[in-house]
């Protein structure tokens, strides 16, 4: 006597799934490979749901890296005690903006490639324009202080933590090295001077440092 057919196994609908578990998948393959590898297909794949499901929380990659973005501000930002000195307020809130994010050097990634912004980090913002505005700037000249704050703060992550990258991939003499191990003293005589220990103090921290003369010469230029 024949078997009756096996029952076919209902598809269904995939699991539910919340936007903090898309949010949290996405933060785990960025951490992990970069912002170039976090794409919906993956995210998806790895959530163990559909490309299509993810679309009932995010419109594309545009949207979910803003609320990667906005994630991370809300987990790392923590709005500091401001001293009564706008020029210090300024100093202050570019420096937390800074700690921040070099604990997480993708966002500067992401906020420098893409017109893509935190509202979550916008107070920090505030604070560093009102501050300008009240060392005696106009509005819009201290929209263009923060401008330069933002690519100091930016640029110095992004080149700080590729070196550092670099030297932990690859140990050999890079080709600055060599470079600065023959240069002429008659031609270039301050850089051979300093040649021997120019990668550890280019390697030291002195962004709080850079930041105050930064400030110091946008508010005199009032």
């Amino acid at each position: 006597m024949p078997q009756p057919p096996a029952p076919r196994k209902a598809t269904g609908r995939p699991p539910r799934i919340s936007r903090e578990e898309v949010i949290g998948t996405a933060r785990r393959i960025v951490d992990a490979d970069g912002v170039d590898r976090l794409t919906m297909r993956r995210l998806a794949s790895e959530i163990g749901s559909t490309p299509m499901a993810l679309y009932h929380h995010v419109r594309n990659k545009e949207e979910l890296l803003v609320l990667l973005l906005d994630d991370y501000a809300t987990r790392t930002l923590r709005r500091p005690e401001l001293p009564d000195r706008p020029r210090e307020r300024i100093v202050v809130a570019a420096a937390a903006i800074h700690e921040a994010l070099a604990a997480c050097p993708w966002i500067v990634e992401v906020l420098t490639a893409d017109d893509l912004m935190s509202e979550s980090a916008l107070w920090f913002v505030e604070q560093i324009v009102d501050g300008l505005v009240a060392c005696g700037l106009s509005p819009e000249r201290a929209v263009h202080g923060y401008r330069a704050i933002w690519y100091y703060t930016a640029g110095e992550i992004v080149i700080r933590t590729t070196a550092a990258r670099r030297r932990a991939e690859d140990d050999r003499t890079t080709y600055r090295e060599r470079v600065f191990a023959d240069l002429d003293p008659d031609e270039l005589p301050r850089l051979a001077q300093v040649a021997d220990h120019w990668a550890p103090l280019t390697a030291e921290d002195t962004y709080l440092e850079g930041l105050r003369a930064l400030v110091d010469g946008l508010v005199a230029t009032r």
